[in-house]
């Protein structure tokens, strides 16, 4: 048996059967599902819901 019987063929093969666009799908949604909400802006007013706006006027 010569020495270029015993290489294995080098060719691109897909061994897991996974897409690269279900991989990057996957780690997005990770990235989105890990990341903590934003807190409030410094500065910014907390609005009131517009029926409770409304309500108290009325009173």
């Amino acid at each position: 048996m010569s020495a270029s019987e015993n290489k294995v063929p080098q060719g691109t093969q897909v061994v897991a059967g996974v897409s690269m666009r279900d991989l990057l799908a996957a780690g997005l949604a990770a990235k989105v599902v890990s990341t903590p909400p934003r807190g409030p802006e410094a500065g910014a007013q907390t609005r009131r819901p517009a029926a409770e706006q409304r309500h108290r006027d009325a009173a």
